[in-house]
């Protein structure tokens, strides 16, 4: 009997190192193997003495005392650790890619069960200093088009290489011939996943940077000052040879014949009628030399129109400047009289729809952009928000919930037409809303973010927002936008996978193909897209969709679990030259049960060989059952399958791992922020709050660690620790929560929001707070109520908002004057640094935030405490000495998580 316990105890130690040797080969994911290996000295002591046992049924007491004592809690903590946040920062820093899931589920029904759906964020022209500028064409796969990359297998012998997305063989051209593996071309370099190429012979500088400034004149005169003092400054930053064109409205249109040196002259249009492209060029006067074409589109120099024509309205900067002040200086408020129960008639629909179609005419394809100054809601013409009687308000989001906007359909309806126009032509709509009232932000919204337009929201011309805002669009240097145009965006990706949409700055090409789902989220069903207009930060969001419906066997599922995706992005750079942007990406799909590499992962990774050799002893009926049950663990050994139920109980599953892992919690809740925002604008009916605690019930659920019905023994993975506290943020946000706010300002934050990276997107939907004073340098503090202290001063950055906040000491001191003291230079410093710190945010960002300083107990400190968690409100028990409270009815974010872990253990 001894004899043949033996022969069982050297059998199993055989299968442990085939399935070592399976994992070492199979594995692509090296944090796991990386934790296999370092272990702590006591763990490795207990393997030796488990191994090298000659009675083979024994195992130190040692052993199990030790998984008994150690919370596996702690011991998958630090298995995740080893892949901290700061890895997916770093592949962001390579690529300017953030995934949701860094490994994909291998299912539709596991994607499904994921909640959070596969997600990237992709910022396409995001600036790497070492990304290499390849001055020839790429080499593309004959089939699926896809572009040379890192991770093609090349055959050097025969000069072929193979597409890692269709296995296409492809020939090397003649160029390529002398190509070895110590003679790489640069695509293939494993570190340039992200490359770009440029043709020397494509360079578009026969068409310049064009700005069409279409200007509203039904404000004010103070109003009108501010506007033309900035216009002034930002006509002295424009490059030379960029062409500039001048629209200014009212009642009327007026398009401004720059050409014209002489004297001021203009064409005017009524506001109230739509103009068409041959009305508008026939008024203009467009073919009074040159005879109009009989057949055909007209577009530009090269088809019906002259250079003398077009540079009538379109004249460089360096020309026109002496003109464009001059009508500038000369500019007047609209002279319609306004009655005083009246709004002023202004036609911004009309205005910008002929700004487009002139564009059309003498510039399409260029990177022409349409900046419009709107200082009030347009009553006039076909896009119309609101009515001329100030008796009716203008539509508020009550009245957008009760379809009782009467204007609303129509306007939306007109700006979309009007955003395909523009798509069309390749030009963008640049918005600059600045008025105290609504200016229709909410329906022109579709026309900016589908051209990748710049929106800036203020409430005056006057208003270092607006101004701050409109120089850092012309400024060059470090800090600049870095402004691109003419950009189109595509997807390559590997089977089993397609793309519901893009929700951001871009519009559907409608290029159909196997790559398209059949769910379409945002600009969905296309594998390609239009960028009008991007920027250095513009960022799209990619929704995925996992059509695998079985998992395959096992050889399959470990020879074949890595998948692809390519981001193909040809813009034209402000250098004026045609650029194309190649980032090729690999991720990995999570082993399924059943598959080899679950087996390994499971018996090395998770339960140890310690916990292999009890388990292998309770299949062949030895007396270590008592162990087996304590640790919950059953086996298969002979199917290669492993599942751990529980461990003392608390609900654990290994196929979760993988998953947990590869988890970023920070562009999964930005992810889910673009998803509510979206379905709360096309969605009837839709409640957000209850959509997003759904679906952080469900992710609580399914990767938790806890009893089932004890909410004590919850307990969340490092991965997954802030997602809670994202998803409570993100519940009391502008873009959840409209109540407060005009439908103008939710549009302005969700459009914001829509083009920002994580890094970004984060700020806004859970705002930093940094703590200053005397006892300590700055430090962070919890965004909460409690951070409050009289004698702390506090800079958040709602990335709209900067708020300086001076506590009660704090500011008794500053109305004193003690900083201007000599003997208190330490308290001038201690002002200084946050402001300091709050100029520096201010510096980098754009649109420019608004910047608050308030002290403890004033009415502007309502800007910090909309933010902090209400841990203390007018029905606490006790207050704070010093700090203060939160006159609210919101449950704390103690009193939330307390009901999250009750519904996710049931």
């Amino acid at each position: 009997m001894w004899g043949c316990r033996y022969y069982f105890t050297k059998l199993w130690r055989v299968h442990v190192i085939i399935l070592t040797s399976i994992y070492i080969s199979f594995s692509y994911s090296n944090f796991i193997y990386d934790f296999y290996h370092s272990k702590t000295k006591k763990e490795k002591r207990i393997e030796r003495s488990a191994e090298f046992s000659k009675e083979g049924d024994r195992v130190e007491a040692g052993a199990v005392e030790l998984y008994r004592e150690e919370s596996y809690r702690q011991y998958f903590s630090r298995t995740l650790e080893n892949w901290g946040m700061a890895e997916f920062m770093d592949l962001e820093a390579q690529d300017g890619v953030r995934m949701a899931w860094n490994v994909l589920p291998g299912t539709k029904q596991e994607a499904n069960n994921c909640v959070v759906p596969v997600s990237a964020i992709y910022t396409p022209i995001k600036p790497f200093p070492t990304i290499p500028v390849l001055p020839y064409a790429p080499l593309r796969c004959r089939t699926c088009r896809s572009i040379l990359n890192p991770f093609s297998i090349v055959d050097f012998a025969a000069k072929i290489w193979i597409c890692p997305f269709c296995f296409q063989r492809n020939h090397f051209p003649p160029h390529y011939a002398s190509i070895t593996d110590d003679n790489l071309p640069a695509e293939l370099f494993p570190q340039y996943t992200t490359i770009e190429y440029e043709s020397p012979g494509d360079k578009s500088s026969s068409v310049p940077p064009v700005f069409m400034f279409v200007v509203d004149t039904c404000i004010i005169e103070e109003e009108m000052s501010f506007l033309k003092s900035a216009l002034s400054q930002a006509i002295d930053l424009l490059p030379d040879n960029s062409l500039v064109g001048l629209i200014t409205f009212g009642s009327l249109v007026h398009v401004h014949e720059l050409g014209f040196g002489h004297i001021p002259k203009s064409y005017v249009f009524k506001g109230s009628k739509d103009v068409s492209k041959d009305q508008l060029l026939e008024q203009l006067n467009f073919f009074l030399k040159k005879p109009k074409p009989s057949a055909g589109v007209i577009a530009g120099v090269r088809d019906g129109l002259s250079s003398e024509t077009i540079a009538r309205f379109l004249l460089p900067a360096s020309d026109c400047e002496f003109a464009l002040n001059s009508v500038l200086e000369e500019l007047q408020k609209d002279p319609w009289p306004v009655q005083p129960d009246q709004r002023a008639t202004r036609c911004t629909g009309t205005a910008l729809s002929i700004a487009a179609t002139l564009l059309g005419a003498c510039v399409p394809g260029s990177g022409a952009r349409i900046m419009a100054f709107v200082g009030g809601p347009s009553t006039e013409g076909p896009a119309a928000i609101v009515s001329k009687n100030l008796s009716e308000p203008i539509r508020s989001h009550k009245d957008l919930d009760k379809d009782s906007a009467p204007y609303y359909h129509k306007a939306v309806k007109f700006y979309d037409a009007l955003s395909k126009q523009l798509v069309h032509q390749g030009h963008v709509l640049d918005l600059f809303a600045c008025a105290l009232d609504q200016v229709g932000v909410a329906e022109l919204k579709v026309a900016v973010e589908k051209t990748g337009g710049l929106v800036v929201l203020a409430e005056s011309f006057g208003h270092s927002v607006f101004k701050d805002s409109l120089r850092r669009v012309f400024h060059s240097g470090d800090s600049d936008l870095g402004l691109s145009s003419n950009g189109i965006f595509e997807i390559n990706c590997s089977k089993d996978i397609k793309v519901q949409g893009i929700i951001g700055p871009c519009a559907s090409l409608e290029k159909k193909g196997p790559l398209c789902s059949d769910t379409v989220v945002g600009q969905g069903s296309t594998s390609a897209w239009k960028m009008c207009g991007l920027d250095k930060a513009t960022s799209l969001c990619l929704i995925f969709e996992i059509v695998k419906k079985d998992i395959p066997d096992a050889t399959a599922q470990s020879t074949s679990n890595q998948f692809y995706f390519q981001f193909l992005t040809y813009y034209q750079h402000n250098s004026g030259q045609m650029r194309l942007r190649v980032t090729t990406l690999s991720r990995r799909w999570v082993a399924g049960p059943g598959s080899i590499q679950a087996s390994s992962v499971f018996l090395f990774s998770l339960i140890d060989l310690v916990d292999t050799y009890l388990c292998l002893g309770c299949v062949h009926g030895r007396k270590r059952k008592s162990e087996r049950e304590s640790l919950g663990i059953t086996a298969r050994v002979l199917g290669f399958e492993s599942k751990l139920q529980t461990v003392h109980g608390i609900v654990l599953r290994h196929d979760n791992l993988d998953l947990i892992a590869g988890f970023d919690q920070e562009a999964a809740v930005v992810v889910m922020a673009r998803l509510v925002s979206f379905k709360m604008e096309i969605e009837a009916e839709f409640d957000p709050i209850r959509w997003l605690d759904k679906a952080l019930i469900h992710v609580c659920s399914r990767f938790g660690d806890f009893q089932k019905d004890s909410p004590s023994s919850f307990s969340l993975s490092p991965r997954f620790s802030i997602f809670p506290q994202f998803i409570f943020n993100l519940r009391r946000s502008q873009f959840v929560q409209v109540f407060n706010n005009s439908p103008d300002e939710t549009a302005y934050f969700r459009m914001i929001l829509n083009r920002e990276n994580v890094t970004n997107s984060i700020v806004m939907i859970q705002p930093s707070l940094i703590s200053y004073s005397f006892h300590s340098g700055p430090e962070p503090a919890l965004l909460d109520v409690a951070a409050i202290a009289a004698d702390r001063i506090l800079l958040l950055d709602s990335y709209f908002t900067v708020v300086i906040f001076h506590g009660a000491t704090i500011a008794q001191w500053r109305k004193a004057g003690y900083h201007h003291q000599p003997e208190h230079q330490a308290f001038a410093q201690l002002l200084r640094a946050p402001r300091d710190d709050a100029d520096a945010i201010i510096k980098e960002r754009f649109p420019v935030p608004r910047l608050v300083i308030c002290d403890q107990h004033g009415s502007q400190a309502r800007f910090l405490l909309a933010k902090l968690n209400p841990s203390a409100t007018y029905n606490s028990d006790a207050r704070v000495p010093g700090g203060d409270i939160i006159f609210t009815d919101d449950v704390s974010f103690e009193v939330f998580l307390d009901h999250l872990q009750r519904l996710a253990v049931q």
